[in-house]
This record gives structure tokens, C-alpha cells and sequence, in this order.
């Protein structure tokens, strides 16, 4: 890093650290250890703020009518009446912004007050994480959180290890290995030694990949090459390791964490954004009123004005007509602003608040496991919720549990694990609550291990030799590591939840795996120890897609045991082997329900043949040049003509619902996208669980190419397969473009699809990089969005965010990203809406999510439900916002040719106050809080109701001028009906009844009554509140008039009520009533009538599902009365369609990564106790230990580095 000539810090080129030297490292102005997510402070907060909020058009609108209103000379309107709602708008967002940031100001306190120990000096303080700086030497201990990037030095373990626990970066909850310089690791946990430590590290500056680190350290005249795997960065989690020692290389905003996390930004609607736009042009149209009304003052003055002038002159400031007519412009801009009245967006916000409240209180969103109810954390984005057509997910738990089960196996051409009923047909045991096989024989038994099949134990205790030799295999074919916790309990960490599970099932079927060292593994068989002699571990990777074991037991029988992916173990099994294809059958089987399947196979050696081939091993295993290459061929030799034991049926539990909830939402023709950091093979498997792949396609995509030009050319390939395939169809579109709105056929169009025309794409992490390169994203976009399904894996949390930019910039789609994790923050924040889950993960995408709620398959009933309403209900309510605004203001603007262009209002100004206020507010609000067209059930049950949102249908500029279209004819007829009614018209009497007070009242009451018509006839669901508050509203209007325009308070105050008795002398007259009801009439009947004939003639899509709601209920109402109903009716109750899992695949259950099986035959990874600890300590450092109240180490699982260069496949383009 250089410094420029003022001393500030410049674009770092090269890191340079050096330990015990803080002088040194405060040189170059590193970045302290705070981090600050928040977007204000206090001296920020106000001038930020009303910055924001004057974004959005309308504010700044109301604010220059404010200003105006204060010119009297312009104004026939007090200010207060705009004052007042401004405040209370900003006052209420800016509250609630408030409100939001102080909870991330807490999240910050939370996480930068937390403490770690420090090295000063000799001795070790507690220091808060956010006084940590680069080069400070820090000591954790288990369970403790890394507070920084730092460079790992040492280590309770023997061979200098830590595991770490990476869930809040790549949402992988299996623990991974950190293994420290030999060297540094000599230093240990002696204090002394460690102040001494003066090494200096170069490395590479700041940057966001997660899985890369280039750097060198020069200590004692030697150079040491760091990479990888001897960092720890922030957010992961010390486990099973009872200490280490690290030094901090990068700290606060530039650790990797935090560069992937994203910036916060402010979100709004595209109902907002809408509105802006219509706002400029509600504005233009204002100033065409104005500048019309300005001109008719103009030549009104100069023709008919000026001849008064003698009786009634110009004010002193009105020199000329043209001054006149230039005030009048004034004038009107503030007597016709209603059009956009103030009371619209506190209104809005009303609604939204109201509607996340219903998503807070919502019942069938509450998870009562963990006590958790759906949050709807902001109030601004609840109708975006009806508009998504982008799910961007994470998978670990997001769309599963991350946990695996043993359900099934198939031993000698028998299947064991299913459960039958009474006749012999196959059952579920949970629907069914069986008791499963008690265990309970074998001291080493789990209790929280379930099998319902007792035949296979009854085989086992009988002696069978094949269902022995098969949990033999499965309890020595591993690298799981064995431990004993402090209660002398045996627990195994395993690096994938895939190995633990198959160990585990071994264990509690009487094949418990005891100990192992480097070279020998100790199994309890049936009760009897037995120890094997391990000679050696083939290990497994992505291309071999198995791994093999050759032990030697107590007898001096060599055996290679092996297991692996069905497709490369009967490539490699001896001649003759399952003939009968049983095992192939149960492998189908298992695979089409979900399970995730695994062959196990096993061939005896003679001491010669072992020997020759440990000759060969040997020399691959020290090869200078290709060793991975010359290691494979040697296991290639020896992984044939191997023997068929059977096969393993995992479950990777999927969280409840989550296939059927996928297939709900493609079926609304809403793409999900899994973008997930695990490996590429439980990516895909995961993909078939969930129903995003299916065997059904035509084709599954995998691009895993290592260079632009490569990724290119996969991508064409895969275009011209689709291309080729679907002819006709255009540039980047999907089979779900094709959408019908108005049809008689109810189905969707996802249960039309065939699916043999589908496709489905996978993509890497480092292809993906590529792709996103501006000169290929482009064509990636297309090839994505043509394909049913898209699962990107191994990617970084900052690729998560760019892949949905990406959508956001070219598909001018709304966005969803949902996730549980810290891994997941940068992409909801990138979003249009962010959802997170709370689970075991942290809480950290909570807090930067929009709304969170305790499963995945909530996120169904928070769009199809709760978003459609939303969305609906605000496009409603504006809708017929406009439009009564613009038939009252308008009525102004007609009147202003009858009266001289003086500025003059029709209504008194109690009205004009009192009309969005009182008379028509109220029924409005009830169709933003509780409308609905359909129940919940059947938004769910009929998903394609969902599409209208998508394509802005409910609300858009057509619908916006047609409304006003609407208002401007009602204002026409109000007026003009009125004044041919009143023009040199008068009672029975003879007296004259035209003036200006009876004409407006009556006026105003046709308006009054119209608008509540209106919203009645488009209320769809009526409950009391509605009722009360339409019939309400005209009631009222007419109580207020009684009283407004009584003699009492024109007594108390004459010129604040002139309209006295105007009330009681109008609705007198029978010409009033006649012109009320004709004007009534008129604006209301032909309406209705062409909803009628549209609704019978040419009904959408939701009326014939609300036709459909209505039939389904008067059959409810006959079958209720009918017993004989009753097996109908429940399915009335259940109006949700669900599909089976089709899944006919064989996906391999094993998803760990390479480099276990070496560091266990080198005695780098051995057995431990957790009781045990380095010998090496000293008093004071034990005082401090207990002075932190350390957290006992728990069970865990293990993972290991993977090779570099490695390449995960699955299948390539050329093979397709």
C-alpha cells in the first residue's frame, strides 16, 4: 500500500503486516476492526432523511404548495391544511426509518462490544472487537466466533488444527480443517514466545473472494508460503479445538465478511416508482388547468372585467390583466392541487401498515417449533410481494434441514426399510406414527435413530453374512472421527452429514466404530472389539466419485472395501454381478423417492497382489510431476472386478413442504434460482428433491468451463440445443412467457407443460465468474432464463448479489431473495425484496431482511396470499383514489368559466377540508385493509392468479388515464347536470334558488353519494366495517351539513360558517333530489351495466375462478347438511393440488471433499478426547480461561480442504 502526498491512504497494492508492531502497521492507516451497517447518526439522520424522502415526487410537490400558500395574495386556502399532513408524513417515515436503523445501530453494539483476548505485552486482555487492529496477536477458544481475518499460528491440537464452523459464510454447517505453519506452531500457547514473534506478512489486499488467499511471511531469515487454509475469517466459528493464537491481517469493513456483505440501500416499489411518473404528470396537467384558467382570466378581464373596475377595482399589487391573469395562474395551481392530494400518501402508508400487521398476526405463518411468527419488518414493500417473478434461494438451511437419515438399504437383492399395513401395502410410518425397530439390545444405540423395518435386525442377530459384511463396509469405508465428550459419550465428527449418517447407522445396527489411528480403525462388532489394520485410503473426489479403504483384519485377510456412485461401481464390479438387475430395481426405487443412494461393493486380496500394487501406490503417492494423475491410475488398478454387497438410501431432509411449495410457485410463473456455496453434486441432488429438476427434462446443463472463451462456447452449445428444440421461440424466452389471462381452461400452464421440452442449468462458482463478465452475461441471462430451473453452486455471497443485479438490470423483473444465513446478506439486500428465514444460522439475514418467518414453504402463502392481496387492494384503492379526486377538483375548474377565472371554489371550504378527510376516506381504507376477490385457499389452490401482478395489470398508466377518464366525466356531469337544473330556475313559490351555496351543495352531495357507490359496487368482500363505514360516510356527510350550516355556529363565528341554513333550504326544494338522483343515475348505471355484460360476455381468468369459489361453496352448504358428503367435503377443505416427487435418479449420498483420507494415514488427524489439552500452559492463561466462562466443545462435523485446481463435474456439455 503506497501513501499519496497529503497522507492519505491510496489503492493498496500489497499488504504488509508485521506482528508485535503496532507502530509499524498504524503507518499505513489500515481499516480498525468496527464495522457500522447502519445508515445514519444523529448529526446525519435529519439532513439524510428528508433527502430520501424528497425522492419521492409528490413530497417535494406538497412542499412548493406550501410555500405558495403562504403568499396571500395568491392563496383563497390557509396553508395549515397542507402543513399539517406533510409534517405528519415525514414525521411518520421518518420514524419509522429511524426506528429500523436503530435496530441495526444494536446489531453493530452487539457484535463490535463483543471481547476477545489480546496480546500486550506479556499478558492476555480483553480487548472489544471493535479496538482489534491489524497486526494484533489474539487467542480464541472453542465455540468462540473469529472477530477477524487473521492468519492462524498455533494450536491446542497436536498437528496444530482447528476446526471451524463456515455457516455464516457459505452456509455450510459441516466443519472444515485450519492447520497452522509447523513452525509458528512450535510457539504453542507460551506467552513469552509469542510476544517475541516478529514475523512480517505481505499478501494480497482486500478482496472478496472467500476461497483464495495469496500471501508470504518472513520470520528468522526464512520465507514461509501461506495460502487458504492457514486463515480464519470472520463469522466462523472455532469448534472442537480448545485454543489457538492468530494474528489479525485484515480487520472491520475490509475483512472478507464484510466486502461480501453489500451495502444497504433503500427500497422502493414499483408502485412508488409508478407513482412518481404519474406524478410529474398529474403536475403538467395542473399547469395546462392553470395556465387555461390564466388565459380566461386574462381575456375575461380585458373584455368584462376592466368595465367593473369603477365599483370594484384591482388590488393595489394588480397593476395590468397581465398581472391578473399571471395571480390567477397562482391561484388555481393551489385551488385545483387536490388532484394529488396529501391525504393519498398517509393513506398508503396507513394501508401498508396495516398489511404487514395481517402478515405479523397471520396464524398459518407461525412456526411453532421454534416459536417463531412470520415479521414483516418493513412496512413499504408489502404490494411488491404480488409482483415477484425472481426467487433467488439459498439451500443449507433454507430449502433443507442439513441433516441426513438412514432410511433404506438393499442387501443381497433385498430391500429392508419400508413398512407395510395389515394387506401388505406400503405405508409411511410417520403418517402413521409406528414404533420403530427397538434397538435399545445395543449399548451404543442412539435414541434419536428411527427404522421401521424389523427383518433386517432379526437377519443381523441371526449371523447373516451379508447383512454383516455390509455394515462392516459402512463402518470402516469412511474418514469420520471418532470422540469422547465429558460425559464419556462416543460422538463422531464428520466432514459431510452424508458419512455420519451411514456411521451412524452402522453403530446402532451393532457395528459401532470405536477409534481409529493412522493405521489402524477399531470396530465393535456385535458386541466383540475388533481391530483392523488400516493399509490404506483411496480417497474420494468429484471425478472418482467413490472412495476405498484396503484394512487387514485379526486374521491376516486383506479386504478393499469401496463405495461409491451406482454409475462408477457397476462399471467396476466382477462379471456376473446383480444379473437379476434387483439391486438396480431398489436403487430406482429409491431414487424416485428421493432418497440420495450410494454402492457398496468389497473385493478380497491376496498378499501378493497387495504388495505389488503398495509398491505402485507408493511411488504415485511421491511423484514430483502428475501425482493426482498417477495416484488414480493406481486406484483404478485396484478398484475392479470388485464383488455387489448392496446399496444406502439417504434422506438429505428437506424442510416440510418445500417441493410442493417450488411447484406451486413455477406453476405462478415464478422462476426459482438456487445459489448456493455447497458442492455441485448435493446442489443437483438437492434440485431433484425439490422438483426444480426432474428426469422429465430434456436436458440438465452443466457448465463448469475454466475460462471466458470456454463458458462461451457452452453457452452457445446450450442455446442451440434449446433453440433447436423449441423453434420459434424468442431471445431468453421461457416456456412460462406463454400465458394466457382469459381462458375457459382453468388449468395452468405448468400442468399442461409436458416436460419433455424443459431444460434445467447448472453452473459453478467459477464458471460463473466468467459469466458475469459484461461481455457474456448477456447470453448467460438468456440461456438462464430459458431454462425451467437454474442452481448456481459454490458461489461467493458477492456473486449472489450480482446474479440477482444481473436480473434486475435486464429482465426489469421484480426479485426476491431468500436465505437464513450471514452468506446470504448481500443478495437480499440486492433484491427488490429480501426474506429471511431464522434459522440455525445466526440472526444476521434476519436483520438485513424485509420480512423473516420460521420455514421456506411460508414463502407460498406470503406471496400467492398475502402479496396478491396486498398488491390488489393498493391498486384499488389508487385507482379509485384518482379518480373521486379528480371528479371534485375538476368540478372547479368547470366552474372557474363561470365565474370569471376570479379563483373562486364551488364548495365551502369546511367541505373542501372535509372531503379526503371524512366523507370518502373511510371507505377506501376498508378496501385497502380487508378487500378480497378469492379466499386464501383457492389464491393457493389456483396459482395462475398470481400472473396479473406480474405484468401490472392491476395498476398501470392505462388503467391511471382511464380513471381520471372516469373522474373527468363525473366531474362533467355533476356539474353541468347541476347548473342546467339551477340556471333561472325557482321554487313553486317563485322565490330563486340559484346561487352559488344551493348550487354547490347539491353538487357536492351528488359527489358524496357517486364516489360511495362506486366504491360499494367494487367492494368484492363485504363484512360490517365496510358497511358501516360507506353508509356511514354519506350519513355523515349529511349530519356535517345540518351542522355546519347551522344558525349556532354561524352565531359564533359568521365568517368562518357563511353557508348559513343552506343545508335545510336546499334539500327542501324538489329540484334538488331530482338532480341529485339523475346525476346519480347517470354516473353510476352505465358503469355498472358494462361490468355486468364484461363479466358475462368476456370474463378473465379471476371471474371464472370466483365463479368457481361460488359453486364450491353452495356445495359446501349440501354437503354439510349431507353425512353421505362428508368424504367430498374434505376434499373441498384441501383445495390444493399436490404432485409427487418425480424423481427416477440415482444421485450419489456422498458430497465430502478430498484430502481426509491423507491427513488420517499421515497421523496429521487422530482420535481425541475433549477432556485432553495441550501440555503446554501456564497459571495465568488458566485464570483468564476461566475468567471467560468457556463454552464446552459440542458435536460437530468435519471438513477438509479441497485440492486445488479440482473440478466438480456432473455432466458435461460434450457428453450430452
Amino acid at each position: 500500500m503506497k501513501l499519496n502526498c497529503f497522507g492519505e491512504k491510496a489503492i493498496e497494492e500489497t499488504r504488509s503486516v508485521k506482528a508485535n508492531d503496532p507502530e509499524y502497521n498504524a503507518f499505513f492507516k489500515y481499516k480498525k476492526n468496527k464495522i457500522i451497517t447502519s445508515r445514519y447518526n444523529i448529526l446525519t439522520f435529519l439532513p439524510l432523511n428528508l433527502f430520501e424522502q424528497s425522492l419521492r415526487i409528490a413530497n417535494t410537490y406538497f412542499l412548493i404548495l406550501v410555500i405558495l400558500q403562504l403568499i396571500p395574495q395568491i392563496s383563497s386556502l390557509s396553508p395549515i391544511t397542507t402543513i399539517i399532513p406533510l409534517v405528519v408524513v415525514l414525521s411518520v417515515t421518518a420514524v419509522k426509518d429511524a426506528v429500523d436503523d436503530w435496530n441495526r445501530h444494536k446489531s453493530d453494539d452487539e457484535i463490535n462490544n463483543r471481547k476477545t483476548l489480546t496480546l500486550k505485552g506479556n499478558k492476555l486482555e480483553e480487548v472489544r472487537w471493535m479496538n482489534m487492529c491489524v497486526g494484533d496477536l489474539i487467542k480464541l477458544e472453542n465455540n468462540q466466533f473469529v472477530p477477524a481475518d487473521i492468519l492462524l499460528l498455533s494450536s491446542s491440537d497436536e498437528n496444530n488444527l482447528v476446526y471451524i464452523e463456515t455457516a455464516e459464510l457459505d452456509g455450510e454447517t459441516n466443519l472444515k480443517v485450519r492447520q497452522s505453519l509447523p513452525e509458528t506452531g512450535m510457539i504453542g500457547d507460551d506467552l513469552g514466545e509469542m510476544a517475541k514473534f516478529n514475523g512480517e506478512i505481505s499478501c494480497e489486499p482486500p478482496n472478496v473472494y472467500l476461497h483464495k488467499f495469496i500471501g508470504k511471511m518472513s520470520w528468522k531469515d526464512k520465507e514461509y508460503s501461506l495460502d487458504n487454509d492457514k486463515l480464519l475469517l470472520r463469522g466462523c466459528k472455532v469448534r472442537n479445538t480448545d485454543w489457538c493464537f492468530g494474528l489479525v491481517i485484515y480487520a472491520g469493513p475490509e475483512t472478507k465478511l464484510m466486502m461480501n456483505t453489500g451495502q444497504t440501500v433503500l427500497k422502493r416499489t414499483s408502485i412508488d416508482r409508478l407513482m412518481n411518473t404519474l406524478v410529474w404528470m398529474i403536475f403538467g396537467f395542473l399547469i395546462t388547468l392553470a395556465t387555461i384558467c390564466a388565459i380566461g382570466n386574462t381575456i375575461w378581464e380585458s373584455q368584462i372585467g376592466i368595465r367593473f373596475t369603477i365599483y370594484q377595482p384591482w388590488m393595489d399589487y394588480i397593476e395590468n390583466i397581465y398581472k391578473s391573469g399571471f395571480l390567477a395562474f397562482w391561484s388555481y395551481i393551489i385551488i385545483l392541487n387536490t388532484v394529488v392530494p396529501i391525504s393519498l400518501y398517509v393513506s398508503v402508508e396507513v394501508i401498508r401498515l396495516m398489511q404487514s400487521w395481517f402478515i405479523d398476526w397471520d396464524r398459518l405463518m407461525y412456526y411453532d417449533k421454534k416459536n417463531l411468527p412470520a415479521s414483516a419488518r418493513t412496512t413499504t414493500l408489502n404490494e411488491e410481494l404480488g409482483q415477484i417473478e425472481y426467487i433467488f434461494s439459498d439451500k443449507t438451511g433454507t430449502l433443507t434441514q442439513n441433516v441426513m437419515v438412514f432410511k433404506k438399504c438393499s442387501i443381497n437383492s433385498v430391500t429392508y426399510g419400508d413398512a407395510y399395513d395389515s394387506i401388505g401395502n406400503r405405508i409411511s410410518p410417520e403418517e402413521q406414527n409406528l414404533i420403530p425397530v427397538d434397538l435399545s439390545s445395543n449399548s451404543f444405540y442412539e435414541k434419536s435413530f428411527k427404522f421401521y423395518d424389523g427383518k433386517l435386525l432379526e437377519r443381523l442377530q441371526d449371523g447373516d453374512e451379508r447383512c454383516c459384511l455390509f455394515f462392516r463396509l459402512t463402518a470402516l469405508c469412511h474418514t469420520v472421527m471418532p470422540e469422547i465428550d465429558e460425559d464419556d459419550n462416543l460422538i463422531y465428527q464428520a466432514q459431510s452429514p452424508d458419512e455420519n449418517a451411514l456411521v451412524s447407522a452402522a453403530r446402532n445396527f451393532g457395528f459401532v466404530f470405536r477409534a481409529r489411528t493412522y493405521d489402524t480403525i477399531t470396530v465393535n462388532e456385535m458386541g466383540k472389539d475388533v481391530t483392523y489394520s488400516l493399509l490404506a485410503i483411496l480417497d474420494f473426489d468429484n471425478v472418482r466419485k467413490r472412495m476405498s479403504v484396503i484394512v487387514r483384519d485379526p486374521a491376516g485377510k486383506i479386504t478393499l472395501y469401496c463405495k461409491g456412485a451406482d454409475t462408477v461401481i457397476y462399471e467396476r464390479l466382477k462379471a456376473g454381478q446383480d444379473e437379476d438387475g434387483a439391486t438396480a430395481e431398489h436403487l430406482e426405487d429409491f431414487a424416485t423417492d428421493g432418497l440420495r443412494t450410494l454402492c457398496l461393493a468389497y473385493k478380497d486380496l491376496s498378499e501378493e497382489e497387495y504388495t505389488v500394487w503398495k509398491q505402485r501406490y507408493d511411488e504415485a503417492s511421491t511423484a514430483i510431476q502428475d501425482r493426482d494423475d498417477q495416484l488414480d491410475a493406481v486406484y483404478e488398478e485396484i478398484e475392479r472386478d470388485m464383488l455387489l454387497i448392496g446399496a444406502t438410501a439417504i434422506e438429505d431432509k428437506l424442510q416440510e413442504g418445500v417441493p410442493e411449495t417450488i411447484l406451486n410457485l413455477t406453476k405462478a410463473n415464478i422462476k426459482v434460482w438456487v445459489l448456493t456455496g455447497d458442492k455441485q453434486e448435493t446442489a443437483i441432488n438437492i434440485g431433484y428433491s425439490c422438483n426444480m429438476l426432474t428426469e422429465a427434462m430434456k436436458n440438465v446443463f452443466v457448465i463448469d468451463a475454466t475460462s471466458t472463451e470456454q463458458v462461451q462456447t457452452q453457452i452457445k452449445e446450450a442455446m442451440a440445443e434449446i433453440k433447436e428444440s423449441q423453434p420459434g421461440r424468442g431471445r431468453g424466452e421461457s416456456r412460462n412467457d406463454e400465458i394466457v389471462y382469459a381462458t375457459t381452461n382453468m388449468s395452468t400452464n405448468a400442468d399442461r407443460d409436458s416436460g419433455d421440452s424443459k431444460f434445467g442449468l447448472v453452473i459453478n462458482g467459477h464458471s460463473l465468474g466468467y459469466a458475469l463478465d459484461e461481455n457474456v452475461e448477456e447470453s448467460f441471462l438468456d440461456l438462464a432464463s430459458s431454462c425451467t430451473a437454474v442452481i448456481c453452486c459454490r458461489v461467493t455471497p458477492l456473486q449472489k448479489a450480482q446474479v440477482v443485479d444481473l436480473v434486475k438490470r435486464y429482465k426489469s423483473a421484480v426479485t426476491l431473495s431468500i436465505g437464513d444465513g450471514a452468506n446470504d446478506v448481500s443478495m437480499i439486500k440486492a433484491a427488490h425484496v429480501g426474506v429471511g428465514i431464522s434459522g440455525e444460522e445466526g440472526t444476521q439475514a434476519v436483520l438485513s431482511a424485509d420480512f423473516a418467518f420460521g420455514q421456506f414453504r411460508y414463502l407460498e402463502r406470503l406471496l400467492l396470499v398475502h402479496g396478491r392481496w396486498s398488491y390488489m387492494r393498493m391498486c384499488k384503492f389508487l385507482g379509485y383514489f384518482f379518480y373521486k379526486n379528480f371528479a371534485f377538483t375538476l368540478v372547479h375548474f368547470w366552474y372557474a368559466f363561470f365565474c370569471g377565472f376570479q379563483a373562486q371554489i364551488l364548495f365551502s371550504e369546511r367541505f373542501v377540508s372535509l372531503y379526503n378527510v371524512l366523507f370518502t376516506s373511510y371507505p377506501v381504507l376498508c378496501v385497502g385493509f380487508f378487500e378480497q376477490d378469492l379466499n386464501d385457499a383457492y389464491c393457493i389452490r389456483y396459482p395462475r392468479l398470481y400472473l396479473p401482478g406480474q405484468k401490472n395489470e392491476g395498476f398501470n398508466k392505462k388503467i391511471f388515464f382511464i380513471g381520471t377518464a372516469k373522474g373527468v366525466l363525473t366531474s362533467l356531469v355533476l356539474f353541468f347536470f347541476t347548473y342546467g337544473t339551477y340556471h333561472t330556475n325557482s321554487l313553486g313559490n317563485g322565490q330563486d334558488i340559484t346561487n352559488l351555496q344551493s348550487v354547490g351543495t347539491v353538487v357536492a352531495t351528488s359527489l358524496i353519494i357517486i364516489v360511495n357507490l362506486k366504491v360499494a359496487m367494487d367492494t368484492q368482500y363485504w363484512t360490517v366495517i365496510n358497511h358501516f363505514f360507506i353508509w356511514g360516510s354519506i350519513a355523515i356527510y349529511f349530519v356535517m351539513s345540518f351542522a355546519l350550516y347551522s344558525d349556532g355556529l354561524f352565531l359564533l363565528s359568521p365568517s368562518s360558517f357563511p353557508y348559513i341554513g343552506v343545508a335545510r333550504n336546499t334539500y327542501q326544494a324538489s329540484n334538488a333530489w331530482f338532480c341529485i338522483v339523475l346525476t346519480t343515475v347517470v354516473c353510476i348505471l352505465p358503469e355498472l351495466a358494462i361490468k355486468l355484460f364484461r363479466g358475462l360476455l368476456k370474463p378473465t381468468y379471476t371471474d371464472q375462478i370466483l365463479r368457481q369459489q361460488v359453486t364450491d361453496r353452495r356445495m359446501y352448504r349440501k354437503m354439510k347438511k349431507s353425512k353421505s358428503g362428508e368424504s367430498a367435503l374434505s376434499k373441498l377443505k384441501n383445495p390444493v393440488r399436490r404432485k409427487p416427487s418425480s424423481r427416477p435418479r440415482s444421485g450419489y449420498a456422498f458430497s465430502h471433499e478430498p484430502g481426509f483420507g491423507e491427513m488420517i494415514t499421515s497421523g496429521r488427524m487422530s482420535m481425541r478426547r475433549k477432556s485432553s489439552k495441550r501440555e503446554r500452559s501456564n497459571p495465568e492463561q488458566n485464570e483468564i480461561h476461566e475468567a471467560t466462562n468457556a463454552v464446552p466443545v459440542q458435536n460437530g462435523q468435519t471438513d477438509s480442504k479441497r485440492l486445488p485446481n479440482q473440478q466438480e463435474t456432473y455432466r458435461k456439455l460434450s457428453d450430452v
